[in-house]
C-alpha cells in the first residue's frame, strides 16, 4: 500500500466498496464496537440497530411536531371561520364595528382589541371618535402590519391596557386603495407581537376586516383631517 492505513482511508474503502461486507459476511457478525453510553463492546450488528432506533424516534419526534403544527392551525382556521360567520350574520351593517373587535378578542385570546375608522359612514364616536393626521398617515405607510414594543404610539392609547407588545394592521380593500382604518391588537405579554413574527395571519385579518366594513358607506374626508 502506498497509502499510510488510517481511519480515513478504511471509511473511504467501504464507501467505495459497498459489497464489502456481503462478500465478508462473517467478518462482519464477528466485529465489536464500543457501547455509545456504555463501557463496553457490542456487535456491529447491534450498533447498526441501535442508530436505526435512533433515526427512527427522530422521525417519530417530527411526526409529533407536525401533528401539533397541523392541529394548531386546524384550531385557528374553525376560529377564524367562526370570526367570518360572526360579521356575516350581522344584518346591520353600523354594528359591524363591534363584531369585528369583539370576535378578536373572543376567539384568538387577545386582551384588548381596538379600532378607529375615518371616511365612513357611522357615528363621530367610538370607533368613530377623532383621529390625528400623524395616525392617519401612519397607518397609510405601513405595508404590513406593525408588530413589536409599544414605542409610545399614539394609537395605543385607544386600548384599554397600555401594551407590553401590539400589532397595529392598517384597513384598505387591497394594496393600491387608500387606508380608511386601522385594527389594534395588545398584549401584556411582550413576546406575543414580535418583530420577527410572520404576519400572513395578521394581513388575513386586516382584509376580511376590510371586506367586511366594505358595506358602511364611504365620505369623502381629506387624509389630514381630524
Amino acid at each position: 500500500m502506498t497509502e499510510a492505513l488510517s481511519a480515513l482511508t478504511v471509511a473511504r474503502f467501504l464507501q467505495d466498496n459497498p459489497d464489502f461486507f456481503s462478500e465478508h459476511a462473517e467478518l462482519f457478525a464477528g466485529l465489536s464496537v464500543p457501547h455509545p453510553n456504555q463501557p463496553r463492546a457490542i456487535s456491529l450488528g447491534e450498533r447498526q440497530i441501535m442508530t436505526l432506533r435512533d433515526r427512527v424516534k427522530e422521525f417519530e419526534y417530527r411526526i409529533a411536531d407536525l401533528s401539533r403544527n397541523a392541529q394548531s392551525n386546524q384550531n385557528i382556521a374553525e376560529k377564524l371561520n367562526t370570526w367570518c360567520q360572526s360579521m356575516l350574520s350581522e344584518d346591520n351593517p353600523q354594528h359591524l364595528p363591534g363584531r369585528i373587535i369583539a370576535g378578536l378578542g373572543q376567539y384568538f385570546d387577545i386582551r384588548d382589541v381596538s379600532m378607529r375608522l375615518w371616511g365612513l359612514d357611522i357615528p363621530i364616536e367610538g370607533v368613530g371618535d377623532a383621529v390625528s393626521a400623524d395616525v392617519k398617515s401612519f397607518a397609510e405607510s405601513l405595508p404590513n402590519p406593525y408588530c413589536g414594543p409599544n414605542k409610545q404610539f399614539e394609537a395605543a392609547q385607544w386600548l384599554l391596557h397600555e401594551p407590553a407588545s401590539l400589532s397595529m394592521i392598517p384597513l384598505r380593500h387591497n394594496a393600491e386603495s387608500t387606508t380608511f382604518g386601522l385594527l389594534i391588537l395588545g398584549s401584556g405579554d411582550p413576546q406575543r407581537f414580535s418583530f420577527d413574527m410572520g404576519t400572513d395571519f395578521l394581513v388575513t385579518i386586516g382584509l376580511l376586516a376590510s371586506a367586511a366594513l366594505g358595506r358602511i358607506a364611504h365620505v369623502d374626508q381629506p387624509l389630514d383631517a381630524a
